[in-house]
């Protein structure tokens, strides 16, 4: 199991920094905008580790199926601790030390993914959950890919979502990149 969970750091780590490039890479098409970064938002960067994050659990459930326990509880909880770990470090160093490193950035990306993948592994080790449980880890994910399906398409105006560079919203015209 550990196993697993440490080849899904490596998985997310990659494929999500290359989420950062691919709608520019399609020529702005906008069905990648539904996995792929469209501007430099908070959202938009808490994107390239759920997507992966997302795969890899779809990949791995058949292995994992059978010798883990709380599958889609540790994977929906590990899916969401990643955001929330970035944008609390993020928001956090900010705070601290008045602006923004890309170096402390990339790093805290790792850290949340390192993050969600050790919470995913310590309760797919825990002793077997309530069927409630398990059906919450579920509606937690549903949840996670309705947000993540439409808030790009159709932004809420508040801090996440707004590209610091430009302060708008969403899919931006290729020229404003």
């Amino acid at each position: 199991m550990l196993r697993w969970e440490l080849a899904g750091i490596a998985f997310i780590i990659l494929a999500g920094s290359a989420l950062h490039f691919v709608f520019e890479w399609t020529g702005y098409w906008r069905p990648a905008a539904l996995i792929a970064a469209v501007n430099e938002s908070m959202w938009e960067h808490l994107k390239m580790a759920f997507w992966p994050g997302l795969i890899f659990a779809l990949v791995e459930y058949p292995f994992i199926r059978k010798a883990a326990h709380n599958v889609w509880a540790a994977k929906g909880l590990g899916l969401f601790t990643m955001p929330v770990v970035i944008v609390a470090l993020f928001y956090g160093y900010k705070a601290i030390l008045g602006r923004g490193y890309l170096w402390m950035d990339i790093l805290i990306f790792a850290l949340a993914v390192v993050a969600g993948q050790l919470v995913s592994y310590r309760i797919l080790i825990a002793p077997k959950m309530e069927r409630s449980v398990q059906w919450s880890g579920v509606v937690l994910v549903v949840i996670l890919i309705a947000a993540f399906s439409s808030f790009t398409y159709r932004p809420p105006r508040f801090f996440l979502f707004e590209d610091p560079r430009t302060h708008e919203y969403g899919i931006l015209d290729s020229t404003a990149r």
